[in-house]
């Protein structure tokens, strides 16, 4: 797409966005955009605007390709699985540093399956409304924090009830445990990678990093939660304005 006007480019990038988030196939999505590309090259070349190829609304535009092209349900399936791992992987962090042993109600595994589908539609929903609208990047990322932090909420509301109330579930022993957190971590480490962003290492270590470190003080255990939660935020704020950072330079590189 080097040889495309910036227009076109991000007219393209929002097209695979919007298809990828109604569940369309990816190697179509490829494909569509592919032929697109020469129909843009050759416009631009003929001096020609794309409204010429995809009208006044690029809404309507992406809308319609999407009617034509089948929901591809095999392939999305794999998403969620993915999503509710790395969810009930924050538990098992937690309980990890704790005291060595997991302790999982059936009341905490079945309503974080029901809050990983939600937190999914609402991120697909998100991605779905910043790409036929063509927002800035940093517009999209202030957008896709409101479904993350509602997931943050519905998740605090979970682990409190399942803390406070006792419920059936699973036991695991110290051994089992271990091991269930190595393969958790190799996740973590191999879902970042694909996902290409170091966000859930990071809120990790901003979560439980403090809190390790300031039990090998003599502070009190109050003061210990509200350094440890002071430090938790700094740490998160500052990736997030990196995060903004690098979004605006990028912008600015391909204005």
């Amino acid at each position: 797409m080097d040889n495309l006007s910036k227009e076109s480019r991000r007219f393209l990038d929002d097209l695979r966005l919007y298809l990828f988030s109604s569940g369309k196939n990816e190697a179509e999505i490829g494909e569509i955009a592919e032929e697109l590309e020469v129909h843009f090259a050759e416009a631009e070349k003929n001096g020609k605007p794309i409204e010429q190829i995809v009208g006044e609304s690029p809404k309507e535009y992406m809308e319609m390709i999407s009617k034509e092209m089948k929901v591809d349900t095999k392939a999305w399936l794999k998403y969620i699985p993915l999503i509710i791992f790395g969810a009930i992987s924050f538990s098992v962090i937690a309980q990890l540093v704790d005291d060595l042993r997991l302790n999982f109600s059936y009341v905490f595994l079945g309503g974080t399956v029901v809050i990983s589908i939600i937190f999914i539609l609402l991120v697909f929903g998100v991605f779905k409304y910043t790409a036929s609208r063509q927002v800035s990047k940093t517009k999209e990322l202030l957008m896709i924090m409101i479904p993350s932090f509602l997931n943050i909420a519905l998740f605090g509301a979970l682990i409190f009830w399942d803390m406070f109330y006792t419920l059936p579930g699973i036991q695991l022993g110290v051994t089992a445990s271990i091991i269930t957190g190595g393969i958790v971590l190799l996740f973590l480490i191999g879902f970042s990678f694909w996902a290409k962003t170091a966000i859930l290492p990071v809120i990790l270590a901003a979560l439980h990093i403090p809190e390790l470190l300031l039990r090998l003080t003599s502070l009190e255990v109050s003061a210990r939660l509200i350094i440890g939660m002071i430090i938790t935020y700094i740490v998160i704020g500052l990736y997030l304005y990196y995060t903004f950072k690098k979004l605006k330079k990028e912008e600015t590189a391909s204005a």
